[in-house]
């Protein structure tokens, strides 16, 4: 698992696996190994060993099923199976993973949103989409929690006098990252 072995390693299990599971129709062969537990698998060997797993690892990596750039991410969205041989949900894992960077369009960052729990009115999509590209230039990586500062600063703007409960109960909770905000001059 994971390549894990003496001096140059072994064969990556979860590749071979994978490998038989994607292109059976091609090798002929079949295992009957749970492919479902890959990912948890391959954490467990890490841990025990104390050797991480670098993003760039086919199968296990965390950059295995992220996707940064915008049409990429759309696309993804849209239909996973034009980028993606094989499912994050085929090796355990619960779902793809769209690293918000400056490149990454307003499908990725409303897809955000919605799994954070914002509805379209909670803020206004063109403000907050400038905001983020702005964040995402200086920091690279934008994150859950600039999201939400994000939104939070964009109500804010737009309705000053209206406070609502789940937004101000997120405004304390993300104080603690308003310097980060300062500096993009967001804030």
């Amino acid at each position: 698992m994971n390549g894990i072995g003496e001096r140059a390693g072994n064969c990556a299990l979860e590749e071979v696996i994978m490998a038989i599971k994607v292109r059976k129709d091609i090798m002929n062969v079949h295992t009957n190994i749970n492919h479902h537990e890959i990912w948890r698998t391959s954490q467990t060997v890490s841990q025990i060993c104390n050797m991480p797993i670098p993003a760039n690892k086919a199968i296990v990596g965390s950059g295995a099923f992220a996707h940064s750039s915008g049409i990429h991410q759309d696309g993804v969205l849209k239909n996973r199976e034009n980028y993606e041989i094989m499912t994050p949900e085929s090796i355990g894992l619960n779902q793809i993973q769209l690293n918000l960077t400056s490149r990454s369009g307003r499908a990725a960052v409303k897809h955000r949103m919605e799994e954070m729990g914002y509805k379209d009115t909670d803020y206004n999509m063109d403000h907050l989409y400038d905001a983020f590209l702005k964040l995402a230039d200086k920091k690279g990586q934008v994150f859950d929690y600039d999201l939400e500062a994000l939104a939070f600063i964009n109500k804010q703007q737009e309705e000053p006098e209206h406070f609502r409960p789940g937004l101000l109960q997120r405004a304390v909770r993300l104080q603690r990252y308003r310097h980060r905000f300062r500096e993009a001059g967001l804030w």
